[in-house]
């Protein structure tokens, strides 16, 4: 443990990828939010609707499938799934077939 005082160097990120609907809705193909260690899912898609308040964003990504990494997490409590620095998440809305 070398350094505790160097905090602002220990800060790292969480990048949000939004795919179709999600995509349009935010404007963006993906985000990236600064993190001092482990956040929930709660937090982070708390912090994706401050930073992308339009009603659409909030209902697309209500419906959204959510990977963080390649591990699905849509059915577990977002307060429960802890997000690492460095993570991807990834936010799937439904895709219409044809």
């Amino acid at each position: 443990m070398s350094g505790n005082a160097g905090r602002d160097e220990s800060r790292e990120t969480v990048t949000v990828r939004y795919w179709a609907g999600a995509r349009a809705a935010a404007g963006t193909a993906e985000d990236a939010f600064d993190v001092e260690g482990d956040v929930t899912l709660a937090d982070l898609v708390e912090r994706v609707l401050a930073r992308h308040p339009d009603d659409r964003m909030a209902r697309t990504v209500g419906v959204c499938s959510v990977l963080v990494g390649d591990r699905p997490v849509r059915s577990q409590d977002p307060a429960t799934v802890v997000v690492a620095p460095g993570s991807v998440v990834e936010l799937l809305p439904p895709f219409a077939g044809g």
